[in-house]
């Protein structure tokens, strides 16, 4: 009887581990549960969408790319020693707006005008490298009717510049009556950043103190108008950047040109809130006999769409080429 001897390569073959491909740091994965979306990038959390347990969705945390949280954690937690606790509607990242049809949805104590956006579907993909949530919403005010609907797109993914957030929704009216975004400054995409990207700026504490915060962050917008100035201001993009152990990070949001009233206004302040406002024309341009001016009615039937984009990156904005990246954005990339 012959001994069979296997050939030295298949040998090798058979014994050699199987290699598995590590995840690539731009790897995007979603994974569903109850109450939310979790998304991976590289085999770790980027960020959450939360539909459920608050008046509103929101994203929380984001991460960079790095393990550097980029938003605040007040109030989804209450224990992070140095952070602020005003304004705990200011969960993380968000859309919604103070006054449609006279209902607050930005608040989350505005008592018998409080509004609530509530989830309907929620949907999660994954193609060419993006993560994509598909959710739909309701708009209820405080009898329990439909004061408008949404339908949001987030598409989340990884570059080697950074990580983006494209958030588009489209607002639809009811069938039968529109839907009247009112002017008032508190609204509408908007970003809660942690209170180590400030840059100099004074807080009334829970005793009603005066506490003052040194910062060493910016605020810069597409004309160079910097920090506290920057607030009311139209502006094609606004970057949001400060130093840390040693590296500068920064949050850029643009504004798609196709949005109406672009160059929106920003809600920027110094004390880390960022949001654009195309609903804000008598607060921040200091209308004072025209309340109304801003006003933007959605008529019976009808919709209208808006789209922003968030750019997380390292540097300040001439090194993240926060100008070059906007055009991008612009042209569809």
């Amino acid at each position: 009887m012959k001994t069979r001897v296997l050939p030295l390569l298949v040998l090798a073959g058979l014994l050699a581990p199987v290699s598995v491909r590590a995840a690539g740091a731009n790897d995007v994965k979603l994974t569903r549960s109850d109450d939310r979306v979790r998304v991976e990038m590289g085999g770790q959390l980027f960020t959450e969408y939360i539909f459920k347990g608050a008046q509103k969705p929101y994203l929380y945390p984001v991460i960079a790319a790095d393990g550097t949280p980029m938003t605040r954690n007040f109030p989804m937690k209450t224990d992070v020693p140095g952070e602020a606790h005003d304004h705990p509607h200011h969960r993380s990242l968000w859309f919604t707006h103070g006054d449609l049809n006279g209902f607050d949805f930005w608040a989350e104590n505005a008592g018998a005008k409080q509004g609530k956006i509530v989830s309907e579907s929620v949907e999660q993909s994954t193609k060419g490298g993006v993560g994509i949530i598909h959710a739909r919403n309701k708009w209820v005010g405080p009898d329990g009717t439909v004061q408008l609907t949404d339908d949001t797109n987030i598409r989340l993914r990884g570059a080697a510049e950074g990580r983006y957030i494209d958030y588009e929704v489209t607002l639809k009216a009811p069938a039968d009556k529109p839907a009247v975004f009112g002017d008032t400054k508190e609204g509408a995409m908007a970003i809660r950043l942690p209170l180590w990207m400030t840059p100099p700026h004074t807080t009334t504490g829970a005793d009603k103190k005066k506490v003052k915060h040194p910062g060493v962050g910016t605020i810069i917008n597409d004309a160079g108008v910097t920090n506290t100035p920057a607030w009311g201001k139209k502006s094609a993009w606004v970057d949001y950047f400060a130093p840390k152990d040693g590296k500068v990070y920064g949050v850029a949001m643009f504004d798609h040109p196709s949005n109406p009233r672009h160059p929106t206004w920003w809600h920027v302040r110094d004390y880390a809130l960022f949001a654009a406002n195309p609903f804000g024309k008598h607060d921040f341009e200091n209308l004072k006999g025209e309340p109304k001016a801003g006003d933007m009615t959605i008529p019976a039937g009808g919709s209208v769409t808006f789209k922003w984009r968030f750019f997380f990156h390292q540097g300040d904005e001439k090194t993240a080429g926060i100008a070059a990246r906007f055009k991008e954005y612009a042209a569809g990339k």
